[in-house]
């Protein structure tokens, strides 16, 4: 009862105080050690190396190290081979001058300063073995067919256990299979042995890692003897051999080989490998299964490898514990065995280790050494490496069983304990101190850091901190406005901020505040939210004929402030070194691809935080290459059988085969289409015909194409014989009327069938006891009878024969002997006139033997004479009807109204026409009239108008009267109601009163004849506002002119809404079209790009629907004033002055060295050069002597070419021979509608041309002069 009371008390206290987590204690402060890095607890050395076992350590002050070995201490300093690492506690054994076995030892080592004392595990060392095998001599195995066999490896025993592996002499695997395998322990074991596995070098191999040495065994020699060899050679191998089985090798059912017995049993440890073997034999080859007896195997764990002889379970658990049974098989039998399998487990943590506890003076805490083990481990606990039942006692402190309660700790209550947990499959020892410490909170994390991730991803904020006591983490954001710590904010224990699914709004400061008693602190970090990297555009799978281009697309849109890569890869390796492949920002060209290009591509798009991936499959096809192996085989008379190879599809499957021939008998280098076949096959039965030299080929088709021809194969010569067919297409007809020509489609050489191929041609009269009359007809296709009757029947045949017989009886075939024209013509011909425009003729049919030749049909001739209403004859052109075949009527469309129409009717055949029959008439009745010629709007008034028109062009009657009908329509284009008016027929205006002033109407007038009303014709029109205002919707036009150019401005009271203004140059030439701009909604528009100088003809325009007129205003005429007003003359500025003053000096300068070095060299005779050159002024600079050409006295009396004499600060244009104009910045000037300059300096007026003759053709602008001093200096 007592103990309950104690347990409850301290689980209590545990819940009160202050549990805390592993804290990372800052190096700065007080604390005891902390082992950081030792070697493993088994630790096995290559005894070729100087030994190393390590141990580091932390701590403040930093700790000091010491050693024990095999549990005494270890004194470092007395052993000249070891050394320790300084400012660690890391032995280094130097083995060149001694026995590795003298170390071979159990090692631990200690870190201790003035706050406590931690120590390492046990650390047990030991040498890596690698014995060689014992030397044998191993006998010659000689087994019969059919029986088992096993053949021992035997390693030797090393450390660690060797991998074993069985090889021939070549260092070649042996083939293993379900009958041949290898066992865990390394013996290779035959279910039963067949005849091939005879071999003299079955060598097993033991690789061991640690030295990275390879031990081999004697090889073993295997002789497998069927029965009726026995007897024949176990006598020489009987006195130095070993003889298994000397029992019959029948079949039989399976035997365990391993293990033995019905059952087994095996310990495995938790963590570890379960590996179980079950190898049996028999005949045939057994099949091996295996089951868990009380459950389901760990599917995800389990795998079974050797063939299914082994069964492998991975991170074993205690729920693999039970028992496992396998099952051998074959035809003949089955047998069992079952496994028992226990699991034990060495001692492992529930949670993990203890954790270092950091506590402020009166706070209470707690270590815990939570593990478990198969059998229950024991804990015992210590301080500072000493049982902790011996340290000093502590009222602070109590042990209950796996943790010890600390209460109201006090400084200098620092220490390391140290746990250890064992049982009898190994122990685990862990250091956790506790530092007593009072220490403000200080923040771990780097301050300001950037964190940066991807839309939709998980945000990660640190903050770590220390402070004793244990400091309180708070989050804000920007302005502090409230504390982070609800969604979507997850605040985790280690002060690290969570924002699952971070997005944009997400991005900003964040501020880490840190707190316990003894102060705060603070931290800001900064959260960058970026776009993801996304492929808009995957490269898609190709299909690609080989040498032509492929290009793979891979678009990729990525957050703009991070730095994109673009890499590609081939079949997830890099891409070949090779121009061409051409990789650009967004795409992989391939050019001249090749077979070795086919493959998998991938386009991946990295940035620093994500990357994007897409693939495609690249197909380089092309043509198969052509079939090979082309062979003839059953042969016959009339067919053969040809097989061939196919050649390589190119990554296109084959379609199909077609197959060709040449016959070199009669079409010798032609070869022709002779069957095809599926692509799955690679044989054809071909059908001949006699005497034919065959030869074959085949081509291949593919999606790409058909294949280059194979080679052809051997000639096949077929037998001739009689012909099996006869001439098609026999007709019969006349080219004249007294004869018959008989016509077929020959045979060719290939249904020739034989040599002296001919044709028998027999024909006779389609009437009784007719004789057939026959004519033998070689080298033709056509025989021609004559003398013949006009247009008879006949009955014809034609037959092939050839030497070796005659073909098949053909059939009869029928023609007839040669036309004539037509003698009748048709009889009883009447004309029914159906309506205005349609009439229908009826004839008789002409007798049959008056038509002679077949009947084609009839043809109408008709023509209109003239109107009813006017009786002047037309222009007479005649119309023709066809009426193919044997017709008795025909329908005569198209017909004028009111009109007198003949016409008469042939018969025709295939010769030609027949004589007409007597020409009659028929008139044709009044139809309805069309449109009024015209109809105009005259005598605008303030209610009335007056309408003019002419009576319609085509009258197609008498005309009785018009209709008028008229309606408003307002300013949104819809119309008011109709008025509708009846008029005379003699009538050709009206005026229209009481009309409502300044309103359109809409007008329609159509004409009427007894038939109805025709279409109409419709016009617009204005009344006027007053007696005043013109009939145009335009009034006040006028115009203003200021320096962004011509305000035109207006009053419009019209309905249009197309609304233009037109301008042009008063006295333009040609043909020269108005400039238009649209103004629709405004009644001012400013033109721009106006010339100075120039006058512009101006008016407005308003234009309706397509039927109505257009109307415009009075033309305005717009002058523009010379822009020389607005320009800035340059030679008044000055700059320009002082640029010409020093162009000026320059040559001066100039004229003045070239005199002096002139000088130097002799006199200058100046008048035999002045009479040498006639132009005084252009002379060029001479190249060798830096000189100017002669120049004359003349000069100076001419002003300065170039030179302007400025008067009122403008220059006009016949005052000087170089104006501004010269430099295109004279009246004519020109500027865009921006002001911009578009002359040239270059450019030279039409009056300096005049003016100057055939003086230089180029002005010497400034830019000139500038160039040419360039050139000189």
């Amino acid at each position: 009862m007592m103990e309950r009371r104690r347990m409850d008390a301290a689980l209590l206290v545990l819940f009160l105080g202050h549990f805390a987590t592993a804290l990372e204690v800052p190096l700065d402060l007080p604390q005891p050690p902390t082992i950081t890095h030792q070697s493993p607890k088994d630790y096995i050395i290559d005894p070729r190396e100087n030994i190393i076992i390590h141990c580091e350590a932390k701590g403040k002050p930093h700790p000091s190290f010491s050693w024990t070995r095999n549990g005494t201490h270890f004194d470092i300093d007395q052993d000249p081979n070891v050394t320790m690492r300084p400012h660690s506690g890391t032995l280094v054994v130097d083995i060149s001058r001694a026995k590795v076995e003298n170390y071979e030892c159990v090692y631990q080592c200690t870190a201790r300063n003035k706050h406590g004392t931690a120590v390492s595990n046990n650390i047990v060392v030991q040498q890596s073995r690698s014995p060689l095998w014992s030397k044998e001599k191993i006998k010659p195995i000689v087994v019969r067919e059919g029986v088992s066999l096993v053949l021992p490896c035997r390693p030797p025993a090393g450390l660690p256990p060797p991998i074993i592996f069985w090889m021939d002499n070549y260092f070649q695997r042996l083939p293993q299979s379900s009958r041949v395998s290898q066992s865990l322990n390394g013996d290779l074991y035959f279910s039963n042995v067949l005849q091939e596995d005879s071999r003299n070098d079955y060598i097993c191999y033991a690789r061991f890692p640690y030295t990275q040495t390879i031990q081999q065994k004697q090889p073993i020699t295997v002789k497998v003897l069927s029965m009726d060899a026995i007897n024949d050679t176990v006598a020489a191998f009987y006195n130095d051999t070993d003889l298994f089985s000397e029992d019959p090798a029948d079949e039989r059912k399976p035997n365990f080989l391993i293990p033995s017995g019905p059952s087994s049993s095996k310990i495995v440890l938790r963590g570890q490998v379960l590996e179980m073997e079950c190898i049996a034999e028999g005949l045939p080859t057994p099949e091996i299964s295996w089951t868990k007896v009380s459950g389901d195997l760990p599917a995800k764990r389990t795998s079974f490898l050797h063939y299914d002889r082994t069964l492998r379970i991975v991170n074993v658990s205690e729920s693999d514990a039970g028992d496992y049974r396998c099952t051998a098989r074959n035809m003949l039998g089955s047998v069992h065995h079952t496994i028992h399998v226990t699991v034990k487990a060495a001692p492992y943590w529930i949670r993990g280790p203890p954790s270092n506890l950091v506590l402020a003076p009166g706070e209470n805490g707690s270590l815990t050494c939570r593990a478990s083990g198969t059998p229950k481990p024991s804990i015992t606990w210590a301080m500072n490496g000493i049982p902790i039942e011996n340290s000093p006692k502590d009222l602070s402190r109590k042990v209950e069983d796996d943790t010890i309660i600390f209460t109201d700790v006090q400084t200098g209550s620092s220490a390391v304990y140290q746990c250890n947990v064992s049982n009898d499959y190994g122990y685990l020892l862990s250091n956790a101190f506790v530092n007593v410490l009072s220490e403000p909170p200080r923040v771990l994390t780097q301050a300001n850091k950037v964190y940066q991730i991807i839309r939709s991803h998980q945000a990660l904020l640190d903050c770590a901190s220390f402070g004793s006591p244990i400091p309180k983490i708070t989050w804000f954001k920007d302005s502090r406005s409230s504390t982070l710590d609800g969604e979507p904010y997850i605040l985790h224990d280690n002060g690290t901020l969570e924002i699952p699914i971070a997005q944009a709004h997400n991005s900003g400061k964040y501020t880490c505040v840190a707190g316990n008693t003894l102060g705060i602190y603070e931290n800001h970090v900064y959260l960058e939210v970026k776009e993801p990297t996304r492929i808009l555009k995957q490269p898609d799978h190709k299909v690609v004929l080989r040498g032509r281009s492929v290009v793979f697309e891979c678009t990729v849109k990525h957050d703009p402030s991070l730095i994109p890569t673009m890499t590609w890869l081939k079949d997830d390796g890099e891409l070949p070194d090779d121009e061409r492949l051409i990789v650009d920002s967004d795409s992989l060209t391939i050019t001249d691809v090749t077979e070795n290009d086919a493959g998998e591509y991938t386009c991946i798009m990295n940035t620093t935080l994500d990357h994007d991936s897409a693939r495609a499959v690249l197909t380089v096809v092309e043509r198969p290459d052509p079939p090979t192996d082309l062979e003839l085989t059953d042969h016959k008379k009339r067919s053969v059988q040809l097989t061939w190879t196919p050649g390589d599809e190119h990554n296109s499957p084959i379609q199909k085969f077609l197959i060709q021939y040449e016959d070199s008998l009669h079409h010798r280098g032609h070869w022709h289409n002779l069957t095809e076949v599926p692509g799955t096959k690679t044989t054809a039965h071909l059908k001949l015909s006699p005497y034919v030299h065959y030869t074959f080929r085949v081509l291949a088709l593919n999606a790409v194409n058909f294949s280059r021809p194979s080679f052809p194969s051997r000639v096949f010569k077929t037998e001739p014989a009689a012909p099996d067919e006869n001439p098609t297409g026999v007709q019969g007809f006349g080219t004249e009327h007294d004869n018959l020509v008989i016509s077929w489609k020959p045979l060719s050489g290939l249904q020739s069938n034989g040599p002296g191929l001919h044709y028998k041609v027999m024909w006779r009269q389609k009437t009784a006891n007719s004789e057939w009359n026959t004519v033998t007809v070689a080298n033709n296709s056509k025989f021609v009878v004559s003398g013949t009757p006009t247009f008879v029947p006949y009955e014809l045949k034609v037959q092939a024969v050839n030497d070796y017989g005659e073909g098949p009886e053909p059939p009869i075939a029928h023609g007839h002997s040669g036309e004539d024209l037509p003698v009748a013509a048709p009889e009883n011909v009447q004309a029914m006139v159906l309506n205005s425009t349609l009439a229908e003729v009826h004839w008789d049919p002409v007798p049959s033997k008056l038509i002679r030749g077949h009947l084609k049909g009839f043809k109408v001739y008709y023509w209109r004479e003239h109107s009813l209403h006017n009786h002047n004859p037309h222009h007479v052109e005649n119309k023709i009807l066809t009426f193919s075949g044997n017709h008795s009527h025909g329908m005569l469309p198209g017909l004028h109204p009111f009109s007198l129409y003949s016409f008469n009717v042939r018969v025709f055949n295939g010769k030609g026409e027949g004589p007409h029959s007597p020409t009659q008439q028929f008139e044709t009745p009044e139809g309805v009239p069309g449109a009024p010629t015209s109809l105009q709007v005259t005598n605008f008034n303030l209610d009335s108008l007056t309408l003019e028109w002419s009576p319609p062009h085509v009258r197609n009657g008498r005309i009785t009267g018009y209709t008028l009908k008229y309606q408003p329509v307002n300013n949104s284009y819809e119309l008011g109601p109709v008025e509708e008016l009846a008029l005379a027929a003699n009538e050709t205006s009206v005026t229209l009163s009481n009309l409502k002033y300044s309103t359109r109407y809409k007008f329609y007038l159509n004409a009427k004849t007894v038939r109805g009303a025709g279409p109409a014709i419709s016009q617009e029109a204005v009344t006027i506002m007053d007696e005043v205002r013109p009939v145009s919707p335009f009034g006040n036009v006028s115009s203003s002119v200021g320096e962004d150019g011509a305000l035109i401005s207006w009053e419009y009271w019209g309905p249009e809404k197309n609304v233009y203004v037109e301008y042009i140059v008063e006295k333009s030439e040609g043909e020269e079209e108005w400039q238009k701009e649209l103004v629709n909604g405004s009644q001012n528009i400013m033109l721009k790009g106006l010339k100075g100088g120039l006058s512009y003809r101006v008016r407005l325009v308003a234009k309706g629907h397509h039927d109505q007129p257009l109307h415009r205003s009075e033309e305005l005429l717009v002058t523009v004033p010379a822009v020389a007003s607005r320009q800035v003359d340059i030679a008044t500025q000055g700059w320009f002055i002082g640029l010409m003053c020093a162009i000026a000096l320059l040559i001066l300068i100039l004229l003045i060295i070239c005199f002096i070095q002139r000088n130097k060299g002799g006199k200058y005779p100046v008048k035999e050069k002045e009479d040498a050159h006639t132009d005084p002024e252009f002379q060029p600079m001479k190249d060798d002597d830096c000189t100017f050409g002669e120049y004359s006295d003349n000069e100076d009396h001419k002003p300065l070419k170039g030179s302007r004499t400025p008067s009122n600060g403008t220059v006009k244009r016949g005052d000087s021979d170089d104006s501004l104009v010269d430099y295109g910045e004279g009246g004519d000037g020109q500027f865009n509608e921006d002001g911009s300059f578009i002359g040239q300096y270059s450019g030279k007026s039409v009056s300096r041309d005049t003016a100057e003759g055939h003086e230089s053709s180029e002005a010497p602008s400034p830019i000139n002069a500038m160039n040419s001093l360039n050139s000189f200096v």
